[in-house]
């Protein structure tokens, strides 16, 4: 029988049996998925960019006193001049047009689905970007070793997660983006080499990692003009549906593919912290989902409960204020 060190990716031996790469080792026994979901939340997400900018029309929509499209060689796909816009891209009233996540709309007008539509939206071509390869360096990888079935769950759960968190906060202004969904998968990332400890080498170093970029990323969210309690609350659900979702077999259970015929080995598939966490986070998702919308439709303003979480999404200084 083959051991595991000659099925992993590559034919590189791999000492005492465990995976010294602390993300995505594939194990035999184990099912390598071929990525279509990521991909299609890609596509998904350029066409609807496309489709708000044919929608925009900036040429026919803008005086000459807002200023000039930027590129209008562009047409009707012209961008909205930079002053209004300067992530190249359309107008705030098209975003809201086409499911923005506004908070007015969302809890007097009875317009729920704008938690869900505000994460297929991009403000710009330059947000577009940047949220684009993020899923792909992180989606593809992770839909290759879960499935679809649990990444898409954690991409669309994340992304609600995100909106609900920011509906309860910010009431002024219109948030679009794919970035609470992203960051949801980082939290899915770092819960899932949590919940599977066993069988991973380099473990500290790859929680510090993890660690390090979700605290840059969240550092950055404090600047003006990002929702950063959206990529808070995307991250703090899929941090717990990575428990839930992605728990895998134990080293042990692994282990058995590469031992002798009638060797014996551990009868049980998954441990008792596995099944402990998994219980906790989804209590927690539940409460924390039943809680949030319950304030969220009673029009409540969490404000009120937390006078310093607004600093988690912009913080003021000399250069900027974050009432605008």
């Amino acid at each position: 029988m083959a051991t595991r060190g000659d099925v992993e990716k590559g034919g590189v031996k791999k000492e005492a049996g465990k995976v010294p790469s602390p993300l995505y080792p594939q194990h035999e026994g184990e099912r390598e998925w071929v990525p279509w979901i990521v991909p299609v939340f890609f596509v998904a997400n350029i066409t609807v960019f496309v489709v708000t900018m044919y929608v925009n029309n900036c040429p026919a929509h803008t005086t000459a006193r807002d200023g000039k499209c930027i590129g209008r060689f562009l047409g009707r796909f012209a961008f909205q001049p930079l002053r209004q816009n300067p992530l190249l891209g359309p107008s705030s009233a098209t975003l809201t047009k086409l499911g923005a996540l506004v908070w007015q709309k969302v809890v007097h007008e009875h317009q729920g689905w704008r938690l869900l539509s505000s994460m297929w939206l991009h403000a710009g071509v330059v947000h577009l970007v940047a949220n684009m390869m993020s899923l792909l360096f992180i989606g593809m990888r992770l839909e290759q070793q879960f499935g679809y079935v649990r990444v898409s769950a954690v991409y669309l759960v994340s992304g609600l997660g995100g909106s609900v968190l920011s509906s309860l906060f910010i009431r002024n202004h219109i948030s679009v983006g794919a970035s609470g969904a992203l960051f949801g998968l980082l939290g899915a990332m770092l819960s899932e080499l949590l919940t599977n400890w066993t069988i991973y080498t380099n473990k500290v170093a790859a929680v510090l990692t993890l660690l390090f970029v979700v605290a840059v990323n969240m550092v950055l969210g404090i600047l003006p003009h990002v929702n950063n309690l959206a990529h808070i609350g995307g991250f703090l659900t899929g941090f717990l549906l990575g428990f839930v979702a992605l728990m895998r077999p134990h080293f042990g259970w692994m282990e058995r593919y590469g031992m002798p015929a009638g060797s014996a080995c551990t009868s049980r598939k998954y441990l008792l912290y596995q099944w402990v966490l998994m219980a906790i986070a989804l209590l927690l998702l539940v409460i924390g989902f039943a809680v949030g919308m319950a304030m969220l439709f009673r029009g409540s303003n969490a404000n009120d409960s937390c006078s310093w979480c607004h600093y988690l999404s912009c913080v003021p200084t000399a250069r900027w204020t974050c009432t605008n």
